[in-house]
């Protein structure tokens, strides 16, 4: 398995060691380039092919959200910020995750593993494409819903991971996240990466118990809590964005089936 080629940008050089002491403990990951501001980062992406970004956000000049945006082509982000209130904004670039500082080894742990799952599934995928030559389309496989013959058995869903169907019952999904042609699927005991879009498997789900709540997220209507403000937050305590353009459908749906009372 080739190694996960890295970057770590961040105007802050003491930040830069904790993330640099990190990834050499994980013989996984290879740091490529570290840069102390974003300008710097884009001119090693223009002659190197890179993974995974670790990106700090508040850097002069140039942002890491302005930075991620100018990018035609874009790594894996993982910010890393010590500002919480640049959580939303993470969410709009697709960031794979948000790291605040102070990062403990095992939070920065936990992200490695995700940004593993994510890019070794991605060039799994693109291989085995590669490798069927009477395949000419990259669609991802349809997702099969499985409606159970009996009301005592709960409905579930089937989902290719990897090389095998993964059975998951509908009551465990707690929210979905799209990254780009693939999505993590969040359930109460795991997390799964598929190759599928968020549309596709929205499209085969049940519509009256999944929603789409922004461009990146859909989450399981019976696993909320609240609303405050723009987000949702669910039973579990995870808070997730609310699209602009989704904001007075979701806010409708929630309140008409009784979930919450609205104001």
């Amino acid at each position: 398995m080739s190694k996960i080629k890295c970057m770590i940008v961040d105007d802050e050089p003491l930040a830069i060691k904790v993330i640099e002491n990190y990834l050499q403990r994980l013989d996984e990951f290879e740091i490529i380039a570290t840069c102390e501001s974003a300008i710097d980062a884009f001119n090693v992406l223009q002659n190197n092919s890179v993974d995974l970004i670790f990106l700090d956000i508040n850097m002069p000049m140039l942002t890491g959200i302005d930075f991620v945006k100018s990018l035609e082509k874009k790594p894996e982000i993982i910010l890393t910020t010590a500002y919480r209130e640049y959580a939303l904004e993470g969410f709009e670039i697709s960031a794979l995750d948000y790291l605040l500082k102070p990062i403990s080894f095992q939070r920065f742990l936990k992200a490695a593993n995700k940004a593993s799952q994510l890019i070794n599934t991605k060039a799994a995928a693109e291989n085995a494409h590669k490798g069927t030559p009477e395949v000419t389309s990259s669609a991802p496989p349809e997702p099969t819903r499985i409606t159970p013959k009996t009301s005592d058995e709960p409905p579930f869903i089937f989902l290719k991971v990897e090389k095998k169907m993964v059975k998951i019952l509908l009551d465990d999904i707690l929210y979905m996240e799209s990254l780009k042609d693939y999505l993590r699927v969040y359930t109460k005991e795991k997390e799964l990466v598929v190759h599928y879009t968020l549309t596709k498997i929205l499209e085969t789900l049940p519509d009256n118990d999944f929603i789409r709540i922004h461009r990146s997220y859909a989450i399981s209507l019976n696993k909320v809590n609240a609303i405050e403000g723009n987000q949702v937050e669910l039973k579990n305590g995870k808070m997730l964005p609310i699209g602009r353009l989704y904001q007075q459908v979701v806010k409708d749906t929630i309140y008409s089936k009784g979930i919450m009372p609205g104001n």
